[in-house]
């Protein structure tokens, strides 16, 4: 069936971080926002369809799934990615900077090293640094506007600072790094070399592009599998943020039974059950609307590119593997990034995110979440046009 990506949905008025809360987060409320990486597209009907039985039999009780939840989530990775988990690898958290989170206290101690690649996803810094654990960052690089991984450095500050954990984001967000299979191995060579326990954050695995394929870490190697914690979820591939339900599979037993324990410690028993409603009927029946929504949003990423090409000269939007976050480079202006950030903020009126939050890595870039009907995103290029190239 045909759905309407075009479609300008009214979620202001809805409690929704996105629209509903720049002035808490110190913006001008009238800001467009593309910014935190939900979508502005209605999920799956299927799944509407699904939430609204659930809500008609009206009881909302302690829930918990069985093989009707695991069947379609282990299809859909063995179709999809050419991966097949088994049930007694998963345990279901809340989401999965819970449990990132949940993983360094399970897996570190207070002191401990953790190591990650920025710019990278934030809550990475804040899952080591509010858990007390050390902070070791082995930068990307980046070079003619690609990035790459400095092996060097990363074997370095592995062997300098012993950690037992690494953080990795792949796809990666900002950069929209789809990493080779030959950078995993390269990477997942060194952490076994050492004795560094991997955390793959996966959540964007289906939002991958120009004829590329996720794979999946450790998935080519028991012995890397088996130091691996892998993190998905449906929340970005079916806008299911809000209902809190993510996947996360560790085939090690004994590492299995260390995160259980620290997510049993934390006061997590089931999850809600419309999590687990939504995250069902997306896996069994999302997948016609998610490729009809892949379509349109590389149809939205060759418009972007273009435009910024034509009409945003100084300006250079790396080159998106995977994800549907947009970063943009602004070094070309000759400002300095405080002075983008306030113009981009204050006069184009446009809520994105502020590239320092990923990191230094990040100072003169923009995150631009592109998930919104063509019209929006649109809008904000023809404003950042305006306010910086007219």
């Amino acid at each position: 069936m045909p759905y309407d990506f075009d479609e300008i949905i009214q979620r202001r008025g809805t409690s929704c971080i996105k629209y509903d809360f720049a002035k808490e987060r110190g913006m001008p409320e009238d800001v467009l926002p593309l910014w935190v990486a939900d979508m502005d597209f209605r999920t799956p009907p299927e799944v509407a369809d699904a939430l609204r039985q659930a809500a008609e039999h009206g009881i909302f009780g302690y829930s918990e799934s069985k093989d009707e939840y695991f069947a379609p989530l282990r299809d859909w990775f063995s179709r999809r990615l050419g991966w097949t988990p088994e049930k007694a690898w998963l345990k279901k958290t809340p989401g999965v900077v819970y449990a990132i989170n949940a993983a360094v206290r399970a897996f570190t101690r207070r002191g401990e090293a953790v190591i990650i690649q920025s710019p990278v996803y934030y809550p990475f810094f804040s899952s080591v640094r509010a858990n007390g654990r050390l902070l070791v960052d082995s930068p990307l690089v980046r070079r003619d506007g690609a990035y790459s991984i400095d092996f060097a450095d990363f074997e370095r500050k592995v062997k300098e600072f012993r950690p037992r954990l690494f953080l990795l984001c792949s796809p990666h967000n900002p950069v929209g790094r789809v990493w080779t299979a030959d950078e995993l191995d390269r990477l997942g060579g060194i952490c076994l070399k050492h004795g560094t326990l991997i955390l793959a954050d996966e959540i964007h695995c289906d939002f991958v592009w120009g004829g590329r394929r996720h794979l999946v870490f450790g998935s080519w190697s028991d012995e890397l599998a088996e130091q691996t914690v892998l993190a998905t979820a449906p929340s970005k591939t079916f806008n299911l943020a809000g209902l809190m339900i993510s996947n996360v599979f560790i085939r090690n037993r004994v590492l299995r039974q260390e995160f259980v324990r620290e997510v049993d410690r934390s006061g997590i028993s089931q999850l809600g059950v419309m999590g687990l409603v939504a995250g069902r009927a997306a896996y069994e029946h999302g997948e016609p609307w998610l490729e009809e929504l892949k379509a349109y949003l590389e149809r939205s990423l060759a418009f972007a590119k273009k435009f910024v090409s034509e009409k945003l000269p100084g300006a250079r939007l790396t080159e998106l593997e995977g994800t549907y976050l947009l970063w943009l480079d602004f070094r070309g202006l000759g400002l300095s990034h405080e002075e983008v950030n306030d113009r981009i903020v204050h006069k184009a009126k446009l809520w994105l995110d502020d590239g320092l939050i990923f990191g230094e890595a990040g100072r003169h870039f923009q995150r631009i979440n592109m998930a919104a009907p063509l019209q929006i995103l649109r809008t904000a290029l023809e404003r950042i046009e305006a306010e910086f190239f007219a």
